[in-house]
């Protein structure tokens, strides 16, 4: 691989990296320090806003004049919060694969928001997307699906969000990276909040008070996710799409790896297959030409 690949498909590696190995911090937050996850995420993500908003102060009035980036922030928020939640109170490969039913709502969302047409090849990952999603939440006792459990729904969700802020971002291409990049942080701050307060207390425990410890744990959590965003966009600027997006699968890997050697995930046949299937109609549309 020439140099001028290699160095973007490493930074989307390290990304991948990231995002497949942050359920751990989180976890950590949680269960050590009696941080809930979704004001983890808001602190993470508010941290990541006052960097990009005093390093680029014209993306704050580029957010504010395109009601469009309001909709990424809503779509990124929605995404950030119902996958850290999920994948720190649940099982990490679960939740992940179902988040990877994106191409499923890309499909539908694609159709609705850019008026792309169903092909028969779009309609073969779909069936893929839904026959996996189905033998994952299918119960083991063969009761029925409903009521998803909580863990699920999140996964659920946040496939659904991350599919409408990628169509979103596909349409609004022409803003400026700056700007994207505060409204995909300022949702997850803000959703998480506003969502930790909508629950209240008996819910979502408040944040205990302040020490060393736990601070520069989530602060050093914010520095990797904005150095996350860098790579992504380092990398994605730099390769194909299809590349992209076929790099950004080995998220479900570092993820799925590192969830069943520490024991925060388990992976049985029935979701083994599942699994496959998800990630291989995922495959399947980052391939398409």
């Amino acid at each position: 691989m020439p140099p001028s690949r290699l160095w973007p498909a490493l930074a989307l590696v390290i990304n991948a990296l990231i995002w497949g190995t942050s359920w751990w911090p989180f976890r950590q937050l949680h269960e050590q320090a009696g941080l809930h996850p979704l004001w983890t995420t808001t602190g993470v993500y508010l941290m990541a806003v006052l960097v990009i908003g005093a390093t680029r102060p014209a993306a704050w009035r580029e957010l504010a004049r395109t009601p469009a980036l309001w909709l990424i922030v809503l779509a990124s928020g929605t995404t950030n919060a119902s996958f850290n939640w999920g994948v720190t109170v649940g099982d990490v490969v679960r939740v992940v694969l179902l988040f990877y039913l994106m191409p499923l709502w890309a499909v539908l969302l694609a159709r609705a928001l850019l008026d792309e047409p169903l092909t028969r090849a779009a309609l073969l990952r779909v069936a893929m997307a839904l026959a996996g999603a189905a033998i994952v939440l299918w119960p083991e006792d063969g009761t029925s699906l409903l009521p998803l459990r909580l863990t699920d729904a999140l996964g659920l969700i946040g496939g659904f969000s991350f599919a409408l802020n990628n169509v979103m971002l596909r349409r609004e291409s022409t803003r400026s990276e700056s700007s994207r990049a505060l409204a995909m942080f300022l949702g997850g701050a803000l959703v998480a909040g506003l969502l930790a307060l909508a629950l209240g207390t008996a819910r979502v425990a408040p944040p205990p008070a302040l020490s060393p410890g736990w601070l520069g744990f989530a602060l050093a959590l914010g520095s990797l996710f904005l150095l996350s965003n860098l790579g992504l966009q380092f990398g994605a600027a730099r390769l194909p799409a299809n590349a992209t997006a076929v790099i950004m699968l080995t998220e479900v890997v570092f993820a799925s790896a590192s969830a069943l050697a520490l024991g925060a995930g388990t992976l049985s046949p029935a979701l083994a297959l599942g699994g496959a299937l998800i990630v291989g109609a995922a495959v399947l549309a980052a391939l398409r030409p």
